[in-house]
């Protein structure tokens, strides 16, 4: 299908390039499916490295000579936000920053990427041997010194990234602890993820576990488990530490046991709705993009296998049914609890369906770059 994966990368550019074209201010954000006219962020959000990856992408593997500058134009605004008290520095400097370093060899993006670590790394918490959400963090209900959630396992990519730069052991050391924390906290015996936890800051004892954007608050929230399978992904990548691996594997192979036979999920694996609710192509892109480079490195070779067809199969089903001829990917689901943003054009679902369709497409090689 590999002509059917060029198409689509196509569609997106061509996406890309209307929007880097029109949005002269801020990051996209999400974007209104009738329209596809995009809400921005002012700063970036926890959102704007997801542009800033697309971005990188194209300008390394598309045609279009305008890319490498808006790329780079896009990293130098979010450059402030290396001191902002929020662990989606992660989401910011890795894809908006390290990979325009990873793949371009920017300079610039390299030295941005370096300080968005530097500053996250600053927030660490040696007692709960945990990035805190900090007081800044976007789109959580409970924020501060205290609290964590599943989506920030990620950041450890970008501090592994970054102690690969430098030499400094400290970031290592802070990332692998981070992401191992997390195993704790989140991950459920049976392989599903819990969103979020509070922690003690004094002593680092877990308080409580929780779902702050799911359904009820010990549901499994789709997006919350995507985010585990990508975070130990990511973890395993950079470090080569098979704990992660594992987690990554658990985390997969519940959500391939769940999933719907159409592949693409549900907000909420526990909406009582079901399937009378909302899609979420955002958290299913996500998981495509983790499968395809989790497969490499599977542990036995009928994981590697069913992790490959199925992300083959998952990215076949996101780009026949919700991936439009414009390059607008619907039915992102932001936020039912409050009515964000529930069939929409989210800027991360369309970040990862771009990564993974360049890595189907034989451009992109997730087992050098993940």
């Amino acid at each position: 299908m590999t002509r059917g994966w060029t198409d689509a990368i196509a569609r997106m550019r061509g996406r890309i390039t209307r929007t880097a074209e029109s949005v002269t201010s801020g990051f996209p954000h999400f974007a209104d499916p009738a329209t596809g006219n995009w809400t921005t962020s002012p700063g970036g959000d926890w959102t704007g490295g997801f542009w800033n990856g697309m971005l990188w992408l194209a300008a390394h593997y598309g045609d279009d000579p305008r890319a490498p500058s808006w790329a780079a134009r896009w990293t130098a605004r979010l450059a402030p936000r290396a001191s902002s008290d929020t662990v989606f520095r992660g989401f910011l400097f890795y894809y908006g920053a390290a990979l325009g370093a990873l793949l371009c060899g920017d300079r610039a993006a390299r030295e941005t990427a370096l300080a968005g670590a530097h500053g996250l790394a600053a927030s660490y918490n040696p007692r709960a041997e945990a990035l805190p959400l900090g007081a800044a963090a976007e789109e959580a209900s409970d924020v501060g010194v205290g609290e964590a959630n599943v989506d920030t396992v990620q950041a450890a990519a970008l501090l592994l990234w970054a102690h690969r730069e430098t030499g400094d052991a400290v970031l290592r050391d802070i990332a692998v602890r981070h992401a191992a924390r997390h195993i704790e906290f989140c991950l459920r015996d049976d392989g599903s993820v819990c969103q979020s936890a509070s922690f003690d800051p004094a002593t680092g004892r877990m308080l409580r576990r929780y779902t702050h954007k799911g359904i009820t608050d010990d549901s499994t929230w789709a997006r919350a488990q995507a985010w585990g399978i990508l975070g130990w992904t990511v973890a395993h990548v950079w470090s080569g530490e098979t704990r992660f691996g594992d987690a990554a594997e658990r985390a997969a192979d519940w959500w391939l046991a769940h999933a719907p036979a159409d592949r693409v999920a549900f907000w909420d694996f526990d909406d009582p709705k079901i399937p009378n609710t909302f899609r979420d192509t955002s958290a299913t892109a996500i998981v495509t993009a983790s499968l395809l480079t989790l497969a490499p490195r599977a542990s036995t070779p009928e994981r590697s296998r069913a992790y490959r067809g199925a992300a083959e199969a998952t990215a076949a089903a996101l780009v026949e049914r919700y991936l439009r001829p414009d390059g607008v990917l619907t039915d992102g689901c932001y936020s039912p609890r409050i009515g964000l943003a529930t069939r929409h054009e989210l800027v991360w679902g369309s970040y990862y369906l771009f990564e993974a369709l360049h890595a189907l497409a034989g451009l992109y090689d997730p087992a050098k770059v993940a």
